[in-house]
């Protein structure tokens, strides 16, 4: 698995970041309610009902039906009387003044907002990713220098035996090299532990459900010469996005605030049809009941004023002042984190390319001076010391480059991380 492939894994396999996407989706409605409020309210009713006709005519329970009042009865009467009714109420706002744009705009920011945090955190698992790839990357290399430490002491074992045998080397040299493959050996599997923890890592941050052990790292390399010369601009960066994001969801409550303390227009209408088993006169007919008898339909118009509320709107309004102020300062210091940040990441850098540019020739000085003495300690000048000493040295060498290379890879990777944009990483593999 390359690095670019395990940017694409985590955007695709990673539960957690579905959520986000499902969270997102969920927020979208909230643009289609908004919207849905310019469709008229319209309630149907149905009913039927046996009880006493004292006072009024009939009975109606409480729900979706208007009840209609009828005359007293002349007489206490505990005669069970059918009743049915069928109603229809509807209710239109075709005029919000300015309330229902204000909550699809409110709505929109919402949206973007979820939008924006799902894309942080999808930056924030990419570099966690990348992060860790890099630590296996260079536990790997590791491993292979453990793998050519043991190696060559495993060759300087065998040329002390031949030179021990031929009495050339006392017999302890012998007993060192193998006391020292030993620990080369246990170095390796700790190594190798750590490695695989890593692996195992990756593939949890990646959604894999293959064992670690079969993921094989295939980058390894950088470009020869590295480019970061570009723009220092940052308005992409992902925390930004999603601060901004912020402030103007903040910006859009604060304007649905603005407009909450409005008249409200309702449009209203009702058809509403009765039967009763007794008439007005209080004659009982209780198969009159079962049908219905009489109609009622109506249409009005109501206009509304939260007069005393303006308090209340006010004290929101100075609330959600105190909140955007909030959000434009926290944009304000992300800005200037993230511009440090940069200058930070490019000072890294920097030094680290020194660095890296130093070790190569550290670590061929080092096995120049290796095979030297390896020839010395065969022909039998030198003792078991120092070939040790150069030995060491070598490895010492080996893992300072690795060291090196992967500050360097780390360095770079927090440039890109710093200005939001992880292509400045990939795009130097």
């Amino acid at each position: 698995m390359s690095i670019k492939e395990t940017l694409e894994k985590v955007a695709h396999n990673l539960p957690q970041l579905e959520a986000y996407r499902q969270q997102a989706a969920a927020v979208k409605e909230n643009i289609s309610l908004a919207k849905n409020s310019l469709v008229p309210d319209l309630t149907a009713g149905y009913q039927v009902n046996v009880a006493t006709f004292n006072n009024i005519t009939g009975m109606s329970y409480p729900g979706f039906l208007l009840p209609i009042s009828g005359p007293p009865s002349a007489t206490n009467e505990m005669n069970f009387i059918p009743g049915t009714a069928l109603g229809a109420l509807v209710k239109w706002n075709p005029f919000t003044f300015g309330q229902r744009n204000a909550a699809i705009e409110k709505a929109a920011a919402q949206y973007k907002q979820a939008n924006a945090a799902y894309n942080e955190q999808l930056f924030q698992y990419q570099y966690a990713a990348v992060n860790v790839y890099l630590e296996a990357l260079y536990l790997k290399q590791v491993l292979r220098i453990s793998e050519a430490v043991t190696g060559r002491y495993k060759v300087s074992l065998e040329q002390s035996l031949v030179l021990a045998k031929n009495g050339l080397k006392p017999g302890i040299d012998t007993a060192q090299f193998q006391s020292v493959i030993v620990q080369t050996e246990i170095d390796y599997l700790q190594t190798e532990k750590t490695y695989l923890q890593k692996l195992e890592e990756l593939t949890r941050l990646t959604g894999l459900e293959a064992p670690a052990e079969n993921l094989v790292l295939t980058d390894s390399t950088l470009k020869p010469s590295l480019s970061i010369a570009d723009s220092a601009a940052f308005n992409n960066h992902p925390y930004l996005l999603n601060l901004e994001a912020q402030k103007k969801t903040t910006a859009a409550g604060l304007r649905e605030i603005q407009h909450a303390w409005v008249p409200q227009l309702d449009l209203w209408g009702n058809l509403y049809a009765r039967g009763s088993g007794v008439d007005a006169s209080g004659i009982v007919n209780k198969s009159e009941g079962w049908g219905l008898s009489r109609t009622n339909a109506g249409i009005g118009l109501q206009i509304s004023f939260p007069v005393l509320q303006f308090s209340q709107f006010n004290l929101k309004k100075k609330q959600y002042r105190f909140l955007l102020r909030s959000d434009e300062a926290r944009l304000a210091q992300a800005r200037l984190d993230i511009s440090k940040q940069i200058e930070s990441a490019g000072l890294q850098y920097r030094q680290d390319a020194k660095i890296a540019a130093k070790t190569p020739v550290q670590l061929q000085i080092a096995t120049d001076v290796y095979e030297g003495l390896k020839l010395s300690y065969e022909a039998g000048l030198i003792d078991y010391t120092r070939l040790y000493q150069s030995q060491y040295e070598l490895t010492k060498a080996e893992l300072s480059n690795a060291t090196a290379q992967l500050q360097l890879w780390r360095s770079l990777l927090s440039i890109a991380i710093a200005k939001g944009n992880l292509a400045l990483f990939t795009d130097q593999l």
